[in-house]
């Protein structure tokens, strides 16, 4: 059993991106489902789906790569908020991922979102990692 299912999530693209595979399996739970949403919203990977077995219920997601030398879309990864250590940044506070270029997925009040809809909206939340 996992404890840390977007770690888990996370290191699973990274995983299957660093020997470019065009599909990875995830076990599905509402956050990994919200977090693929906002990865397909941002342009990080083409897109995703949801295939409920009885026992082990997953989501597909197709991962997306650019030129004929298939260089993968996500360069990097990084889980910023942990179980043992949470970190909360405010409306001011949203970081800039590499000049805007990456994004911040943030937990906020109004749901999954990265850090450019929350400056937007003018709410902070969890960091939850950021994505290049």
């Amino acid at each position: 059993m996992v404890n840390d299912t977007i770690s888990d999530m996370l290191t699973r693209i990274r995983n299957a991106n660093s020997v470019h595979h065009h599909m990875v399996q995830i076990p599905m739970t509402k956050m990994n489902i919200n977090i693929a949403n906002v990865l397909k919203s941002e342009g990080f990977i083409s897109d995703f789906e949801i295939l409920e077995h009885e026992v082990n219920p997953f989501l597909l997601i197709s991962l997306k790569y650019k030129g004929t030398k298939q260089i993968p879309v996500i360069t990097k990864i990084k889980r910023v908020s942990k179980p043992g250590l949470r970190i909360y940044a405010g409306c001011k506070d949203l970081p800039d991922v590499l000049g805007n270029l990456g994004i911040a997925i943030i937990s906020t009040s109004s749901g999954i979102m990265s850090n450019i809809q929350a400056r937007k909206l003018g709410i902070g939340g969890e960091i939850l990692c950021y994505i290049w």
